[in-house]
């Protein structure tokens, strides 16, 4: 089973005739088209004859499952290259679920929000002296979904266990915790209310269909004084392993296909965890049906805008702070930041044991082009 089939279906049957987005549509129209004649291709065979193959162009869009692995693989390449040799800290801030209809309305800036908000809380809180009073690295990966493929906004935060202080030194979390949850749980809420609150004033967040300006301001209102989810997890040794979980999310879209279970051309049904009755530290394995395209449209919900970043850097961590990354690097022990070489999707594969794809399975020979053709589809 693969999602590539349920998007084809729901493509043929116009996804029940209600409309998506541009974005949406030409994101199921290239993962459909993925490794198919319609990208074009070319054929590779055996210089010494033992075998011919038939392969096939990748679409790369962000969202296919198909094309996900080598961009992660060398995403977690370069990161890894630059992480600092001290404990980490994994927060998880969630958007209020009474905010989903706001968000719909507002993808793009309603994410430069959350983004915004979950970086100065942080970093108001860490350049406390009470907490740290430094700097610290900070990358944020944004999910849009829960397990069950329904809207669930909330950035995962992978935090340095220390920073740069103002004198140029560095300076470790000493106190075992980074920083209060209650206090970073209560900034947070402020900030993002008080954003949306100067949005929805400039006119640049749109009121959602249906609804009132007026109701949209008594919402706010009253989760001011609801108890926001900020997890502060607990010290990590590393960062590779949060590192990995979010690279994992960051491209391939919101559901693997080991997940399904079957599909026809009316329902799907797929597996999910229920973190709801044991929370983040299980989380019981059930299974769910859905509408065809009631599922399809769930998936193409979290394909991103073109150009919007989901994982952000910031603190040390950010592009233009090489000096001070490296600089901190030096007072941890470390060499300066070098390039990593970029992998070839051929050592990608074979990372993971598989034998090399671009080599006859017999003899061993490097496979060689014989004859391309064109793609089907336009853009392609």
């Amino acid at each position: 089973m693969s999602l590539q089939q349920i998007i084809e279906c729901g493509l043929k049957n116009k996804f029940g005739g209600k409309p998506l987005p541009p974005h949406m549509w030409r994101a199921a129209e290239r993962i459909t088209a993925c490794r198919t004649a319609a990208l074009g291709g070319h054929v590779q065979a055996c210089p010494e004859e033992h075998m011919k193959r038939h392969w096939y162009n990748s679409c790369k869009h962000r969202s296919c499952p198909l094309c996900a692995f080598t961009s992660v693989e060398r995403w977690l390449d370069r990161q890894k290259a630059r992480v600092l040799d001290c404990d980490y800290y994994h927060v998880i801030i969630t958007v209020d679920s009474a905010l989903d209809s706001l968000w719909l309305a507002n993808v793009r800036a309603m994410t430069d929000i959350l983004f915004h908000a979950a970086k100065e809380t942080l970093f108001e809180l860490l350049g406390d002296v009470k907490y740290l009073g430094a700097e610290p690295g900070m990358t944020i990966a944004l999910h849009t979904w829960g397990q069950m493929q329904g809207l669930h906004p909330h950035v995962h935060c992978l935090i340095t266990g220390g920073g740069l202080r103002p004198d140029g030194t560095w300076r470790a979390v000493s106190n075992g915790y980074l920083v209060p949850g209650r206090v970073a749980r209560d900034l947070f809420r402020g900030k993002f209310i008080a954003a949306i609150h100067q949005q929805l004033e400039s006119g640049k967040l749109t009121v959602p269909n249906g609804e009132r300006l007026q109701q949209v301001l008594n919402l706010l209102n009253k989760l001011g004084r609801k108890k926001w989810n900020v997890c502060i997890r607990e010290r990590y040794a590393h960062a590779r392993g949060v590192l990995t979980y979010l690279g994992r999310y960051m491209r391939g879209g919101s559901i693997s296909n080991r997940r399904i279970i079957s599909f026809d051309e009316e329902t799907v049904r797929f597996r999910y965890k229920d973190y709801r009755e044991d929370g983040e530290s299980g989380g019981k394995k059930k299974e769910m049906e859905l509408s065809l395209n009631d599922f399809v449209r769930r998936v193409l919900m979290h394909v991103p805008e073109p150009g919007q970043k989901v994982v952000r850097s910031y603190g040390i961590f950010a592009g233009s702070r090489r000096a001070d990354l490296n600089r901190c690097r030096e007072m941890l022990g470390q060499g300066p930041v070098e390039e990593t070489e970029v992998r070839t999707w051929q050592e990608c594969v074979t990372k993971l044991g598989d034998k090399d794809p671009s080599r006859c399975p017999v003899c061993g020979a490097r496979l060689v082009c014989k004859r391309k053709y064109s793609a089907l589809v336009s853009g392609a």
